[in-house]
């Protein structure tokens, strides 16, 4: 279930400060009439690093229906403005499969190798240099980005340039005001949150990924918060209207900061 990954793409929205801190959510994952997913996300930022990792996992009927269950880390180092990733991995289980990717990066960022296995069956495959993947970043760095940039000017809108060792892409975020977030069935979280979307730009790029498919086809709507104590930024909700299996929501029910 590629669409539970959404989740991932905003794991690192909250690497903001000079200060080392990291950030726990848990989240509830709805489709459809589904309760689909809890999900669970923790995130960790020093003034010359940061790092996140994050789970997802089925339960219930989408269970049964559609079983997944995955765990994603990402880790790098920053200079100055800019955040640099060392490394990428994730392993993802599904019925009738087990899958993993690792991606080997340069001191630049960018990714030199891909390391890839399915059922256990590994393939390796050096990575082409390009002169247009010069100056990207991978997708949850770009995220950390935004981050960066929403702590300090409270805005969203920029475009970034992405490779993820097989596709170049732009990923366009856009502000599209503010809403005040009711508590609900799935989340007591509520208040005035600035509200956010993004999409990709395939730039003529293809490929069969359900979440590169609907990210490129409507933007994902995101709410940000910020919790009353320490003034951080977080996601209260995300939103996707649809997908093959019915609108997407996902709700934040717990946030924690530690510093």
């Amino acid at each position: 279930m590629k669409k539970l990954c959404l989740v991932g793409l905003f794991s690192v929205l909250f690497s903001t400060s000079a200060a080392a801190y990291s950030v726990e959510h848990e989240f509830m994952v709805t489709i459809g009439p589904f309760e689909a997913s809890k999900t669970a996300f923790t995130y960790s930022l020093s003034p010359d690093s940061y790092e996140v990792r994050s789970m997802a996992e089925t339960f219930g009927v989408f269970d049964a229906l559609y079983p997944f269950r995955a765990n994603y880390f990402t880790s790098g180092k920053i200079r100055g403005q800019n955040l640099i990733t060392d490394d990428y991995h994730y392993v993802s289980y599904s019925r009738f499969n087990k899958r993993t990717k690792q991606l080997v990066y340069n001191n630049n960022g960018l990714p030199v190798c891909r390391i890839s296995s399915k059922n256990d069956e590994k393939k390796k495959v050096e990575i082409e240099q390009k002169p247009e993947n010069k100056d990207t970043t991978d997708l949850q760095t770009a995220f950390a980005e935004l981050a960066r940039q929403y702590s300090r000017y409270r805005f969203c809108d920029s475009r970034m340039r992405i490779f993820d060792g097989k596709r170049r892409f732009d990923v366009i975020f856009r502000d599209e005001g503010q809403e005040n977030l009711l508590p609900g069935p799935y989340s007591a979280i509520a208040g005035k949150a600035a509200k956010c979307s993004f999409h990709i730009d395939k730039l003529d790029s293809d490929g069969d990924d359900l979440l590169w498919k609907v990210t490129s086809e409507r933007p994902v709507y995101f709410w940000i918060m910020e919790d009353e104590k320490q003034k951080k930024p977080f996601i209260a909700k995300i939103s996707l209207e649809k997908t093959p299996l019915g609108r997407l929501d996902v709700y934040a029910t717990r946030v924690t900061v530690k510093e």
